[in-house]
């Protein structure tokens, strides 16, 4: 029951259209929400998924590691969408330059 508080602090959604699956993630992804991620990215079968991380708020080390997963798991099938916050995070973790990383 929505009594009027603030946004939920993570979310992740899953839409599948044919074989490709969007996953939209909002919020923080940390330790507590990175498995959630993975997981709802994994539920569907898809031959590509896009991972629209454009509202996420904070992205730590355990959310990284979801994504590498997620690469290895979808190679040359995953793109990324990235908030300001998400991308700067991987530039400083050296996952800047990745082929599935998008222009923020």
């Amino acid at each position: 029951m929505d009594q009027g508080g603030a946004p939920p602090v993570f979310s992740a959604t899953a839409e599948v259209d044919g074989d490709q699956l969007r996953v939209l993630v909002t919020g923080e992804v940390d330790m507590a929400t990175a498995d959630t991620m993975l997981q709802t990215a994994l539920r569907e079968p898809a031959g590509h998924v896009t991972l629209d991380l454009r509202a996420v708020t904070f992205f730590d080390s355990a959310a990284i590691h979801a994504l590498v997963r997620l690469a290895q798991r979808f190679p040359g099938a995953l793109t990324v969408l990235p908030s300001r916050q998400v991308r700067r995070v991987l530039e400083i973790s050296g996952l800047g330059e990745q082929e599935w990383l998008q222009p923020a």
